[in-house]
């Protein structure tokens, strides 16, 4: 599928030259950092970040809850920033997220982190901000600049680098690998026609994306992403909490794009699929083993996470051709800055 020609689109065929070029520049800022959390044995991990940051962090949620038994929280930055508060992190390991590290809540987060005896470490794209100053360890998105509004090669980046933190603390050589796959995998996802979406997207009013494990991230950043860049209306949902209210939204006028994983959830994505489609759904699927219409294709499945990281490059380069079907500038989104300082 050919991208349409705006900045957004040039610089997410970017993100497999950055995920490639990342690892010998993240590589020595990991080895530290890990050998750090070993030595303190955290028992909960505390993220903190915004936007398609905080998508990252729901990633990273994902990665260590299950390669490494450790409940991760996602703090509330005005807790310090609004109310002058500070949590208890004695021994924890506090991880911010921010492409520009300029966010104030977010620093004031970390400075309040630090000082509370947390190991504090940052993945920044911006390594020489108020907000890397502020930790202990400094992890390099290794991006490059980005221009456009709407984050796509950085969110990439992001995902990537906190699922190489994972592999080398989890000692997951599997993992590891995939991630070594991961370049060449981006740059064919980013070739993949997902046009088929793009009637349907560009009449509807409202619609839903669906993941759940690892795709619970990238269906979050897909609605965010659709918000951002098409002005259209998009809520995301695990497909476990879909069926607890948000069902009852289900019509043909009502789109629903499910990202399914390629891991052990993809069975109850599957039987959630059969069911809305009982209902009238207009649903889309990456799921390979869907025979209807409406299936996205998918590169070949390789490894559950890398697989998550890979559908959202192909979705970047629909949701370009989108935003031009529906007459919206991504390069000017309406309201938007690229970056927000909140506090």
């Amino acid at each position: 599928m050919i991208m349409q020609d705006n900045q957004m689109a040039i610089e997410a065929r970017e993100a497999p030259h950055v995920v490639a070029k990342q690892q010998g520049l993240i590589a020595p800022r990991l080895a530290p950092l890990v050998a750090r959390l070993r030595d303190v044995d955290p028992r909960v991990v505390v993220t903190c970040a915004r936007g398609s940051s905080a998508h990252a962090a729901t990633f990273a949620k994902h990665l260590i809850e299950r390669g490494l038994g450790l409940p991760v929280a996602s703090a509330a930055p005005n807790i310090t920033s609004v109310y002058g508060g500070a949590l208890r992190l004695d021994g924890q390991f506090f991880l911010a997220i921010s492409q520009s590290g300029g966010s104030n809540d977010l620093i004031e987060q970390a400075a309040a982190a630090r000082r509370s005896g947390a190991v504090t470490a940052c993945l920044v794209n911006e390594v020489e901000s108020e907000l890397a100053a502020q930790c202990e360890f400094v992890l390099p998105m290794a991006a490059g600049p980005e221009f456009a509004v709407p984050a796509t090669k950085t969110f990439i980046a992001s995902l990537a680098a906190l699922a190489r933190l994972v592999a080398l603390w989890s000692q997951d050589r599997a993992l590891e690998d995939a991630l070594a796959r991961l370049p060449e995998r981006l740059a064919r996802a980013a070739e993949l026609d997902w046009s088929r979406m793009v009637d349907a997207f560009s009449r509807a009013e409202s619609l839903v994306a669906i993941g759940r494990g690892p795709t619970l991230a990238i269906a979050r950043e897909a609605a965010l992403k659709l918000k951002e860049t098409a002005n259209l209306h998009a809520e995301a949902f695990s497909s476990a909490e879909f069926m607890h209210g948000p069902v009852s939204l289900v019509s043909p006028l009502y789109p629903i794009l499910m990202l399914t994983p390629t891991d052990e959830a993809a069975s109850g994505m599957r039987r959630l699929a059969e069911d809305l489609r009982g209902k009238g759904a207009a649903l889309f699927t990456t799921d390979r083993e869907d025979e209807t219409r409406n299936r996205l294709p998918t590169i070949a499945s390789d490894h559950p996470e890398t697989d998550a990281i890979c559908l959202i490059q192909s979705f970047y380069a629909m949701a370009a051709r989108l935003a031009a079907a529906r007459g919206v500038d991504v390069d000017r989104p309406r309201h938007l800055q690229k970056v927000t300082r909140t506090r």
